[in-house]
């Protein structure tokens, strides 16, 4: 079996990444709030065949989740270097937080933190694109169904790709069993690597789990309402809507060396015991870089 490789993290003494200051004055902010509002009524803008909307996500989708992730998540990144500038490659991170924040957290470090200011385009469940409004919004955002079609398409187009193998059994967990990572499914992702002959990242997110700490599963209700659970977290449902502010927690978000695929051959997609191999390597890596992560953050909200 290929030996697992620790995501290596960046020295103590060592500042992340921080993109450089230049933040437009308020002119400028003006001016280009009028000129989107006039492509949108204009209709001046495109969308990609999965209906992607790089313009309304540039001016209003990433502009909303910045204060998150720079002043309530206050999210490190580490080892963006390892992503790489150009071409198709496949991001592989562990899952949790109740909700899927993490994977919009990613989204942001990506485009903000990596040179190349590269795009995200995560692989979503059903639900995601069956929910009123969310599926939509998710859609203009870059993502699309987690079925290998789709991946390939996306990674054959050059595209940078996120997958949470985890799905809604690493959301869904009870906080008792914060970062063990659950079972990573049958490996599609890794199928679908080797057949475009793609690099696969893979990527620990620390901080997640904190943010909603789901002590109960509310089972009953979460079938009247088709959801694959019902949370419980200290805050929710006792508090109303304020328990649906998640909670300030330290995030540490890590990209480790890609593993390559490209030396096997689209034909080794077919190979069970190779596509298992590299899914456990993939999985163990992810996970020992966790355990460094958390030795490495001093505090839960610190």
């Amino acid at each position: 079996m290929p030996e697992a490789r620790v995501i290596p993290l960046r020295p103590d003494d060592e500042q992340p990444h921080v993109p450089p200051p230049g933040d437009p004055g308020w002119d400028e902010q003006v001016a280009g709030g009028l000129e989107f509002l006039r492509r949108r009524l204009t209709g001046e803008y495109e969308t990609d065949e999965f209906g992607f909307d790089p313009d309304l996500t540039d001016h209003v989708l990433l502009p909303l989740l910045r204060p998150l992730f720079s002043r309530w998540f206050r999210v490190e990144t580490h080892g963006v270097e390892n992503v790489p500038t150009t071409g198709g490659a496949l991001v592989v991170a562990n899952h949790s937080g109740t909700v899927p924040v993490d994977a919009l957290m990613t989204t942001v470090a990506l485009h903000d933190d990596h040179p190349a200011q590269r795009r995200f385009r995560l692989l979503g469940a059903d639900l995601v694109f069956e929910l009123p409004a969310v599926g939509s919004l998710a859609r203009k955002f870059g993502a699309t169904l987690a079925c290998s079609e789709d991946a390939e398409r996306l990674l054959c187009g050059d595209e940078l790709v996120g997958v949470f193998p985890e799905g809604f059994k690493g959301i869904g967990k009870p906080f008792r069993e914060r970062y063990t990572l659950q079972r990573f499914g049958r490996g599609g992702f890794v199928t679908a690597a080797l057949r475009t002959g793609k690099p696969i990242v893979p990527c620990a997110i620390v901080g997640a789990e904190e943010i909603y700490p789901m002590i109960g599963n509310a089972r009953t209700l979460a079938r009247l309402l088709g959801l694959p659970y019902f949370p419980v977290t200290p805050t929710f449902p006792a508090l109303g809507p304020l328990g649906l502010v998640p909670l300030p927690s330290k995030w540490l978000i890590a990209f480790g060396e890609p593993i390559e695929t490209a030396s096997y051959g689209p034909a080794a997609a077919e190979d069970p015991m190779l596509v298992f191999n590299l899914t456990d390597q993939v999985r163990e890596t992810i996970q020992q870089s966790i355990y460094q992560l958390l030795l490495q953050r001093s505090s839960v909200f610190s």
